[in-house]
C-alpha cells in the first residue's frame, strides 16, 4: 500500500474507489475555508486567555471534578498526565509516525503527520509562558495532583497535543478504508485524555476547552499547508492503486 501522492491524487482516487469501498470521497480542502477558521480559533483562545489570565472563575467546576480523583481513577488519570509530559508526547508522536510509515508505506505521510502535530502543539507552550495563568490552587482541592504543577495553566499542552494528534490522524485517513475507524477511535482517545486532565484538576476547564478549540481549528490549516509544501518539495510517487488520504 502506497500513500506518496498529492492532495489532488488523493481526491481523485477517493472518487474512483468510493463505490467499491462504500466511502464518501473527502472534498478537496480549501485554504479559503481553513484559514479563517484557524484565525477565529486563535483569536478566541488569545482573547479568552487575556480575560482569564488573572481569573479563577471556573475553580468551583474544577473542585467538583476533583472529587473523582480518588483510588484507581486517580492512578489512571495521573499516569495519563505523566505519560503525556513533553518527552512522552514527543515519543508518542514519533511512534505514531513510525506506524504510519510502516503500515502505509509512506515516509512522506509520516513526516506530514509529525510536522502538523508539532506546529499545532508547540505554540501552546509559548502561550502558557506569556499568559502565565496560575494553576488551580491545590490547597483548595480535596484530592490534588502531586507534585504541584508550577508552570502556566492556560492553555493545556497535554490536551493541545492529543487533540492535534487525533485531528491529524482523522485528516490523514480521510477517504481511506480506515477513516470510519479513525473517526471513532481518535476522538475517543482524545476524550479519555481530556477527562483524565480534568479529573487531575491540574488545569481549569477553560484551559482544556481553549486547547481543544486551538487544535481543532489550527491543525486542519497546518495539515493543508504542510501537504502543499510537500507536494512542491517532495514530489509524490504516482502509483496505480494508491489509496486516498
Amino acid at each position: 500500500m502506497y500513500l506518496d501522492r498529492t492532495p489532488h491524487d488523493a481526491t481523485e482516487r477517493a472518487a474512483k474507489t468510493a463505490d467499491h469501498d462504500g466511502l464518501v470521497p473527502a472534498p478537496a480542502p480549501r485554504l479559503g475555508v481553513r484559514l479563517p477558521v484557524a484565525v477565529t480559533g486563535i483569536l478566541i483562545v488569545l482573547i479568552g486567555g487575556l480575560l482569564l489570565m488573572h481569573s479563577a472563575i471556573d475553580l468551583p467546576v474544577a473542585r467538583a471534578i476533583d472529587s473523582l480523583h480518588v483510588g484507581g481513577v486517580a492512578v489512571v488519570t495521573d499516569a495519563v498526565y505523566n505519560v503525556l509530559e513533553p518527552v512522552g508526547a514527543v515519543l508518542i508522536a514519533a511512534l505514531v509516525a513510525c506506524v504510519v510509515w510502516w503500515t502505509r508505506r509512506s515516509l512522506r505521510d509520516a513526516v506530514a503527520l509529525g510536522v502538523t502535530v508539532a506546529v499545532t502543539w508547540l505554540p501552546t507552550g509559548i502561550l502558557k509562558a506569556v499568559l502565565d495563568r496560575p494553576r488551580p490552587d491545590s490547597a483548595l482541592l480535596a484530592h490534588p495532583f502531586s507534585p504541584t504543577q508550577l508552570d502556566g495553566s492556560f492553555p493545556s499542552g497535554h490536551v493541545a497535543f492529543i487533540t492535534a494528534l487525533a485531528a491529524t490522524l482523522v485528516l490523514l485517513t480521510a477517504g481511506s478504508r480506515a477513516q470510519r475507524t479513525m473517526r471513532l477511535v481518535a476522538p475517543l482517545v482524545a476524550l479519555f485524555v481530556v477527562g483524565s486532565i480534568l479529573i487531575d484538576s491540574v488545569h481549569f476547564p477553560t484551559d482544556v476547552l481553549a486547547s481543544v478549540i486551538w487544535s481543532l481549528t489550527v491543525a486542519p490549516l497546518v495539515w493543508l499547508l504542510v501537504g502543499r509544501a510537500l507536494d512542491r518539495w517532495w514530489p509524490a510517487r504516482r502509483q496505480a492503486g494508491v489509496p486516498s488520504r
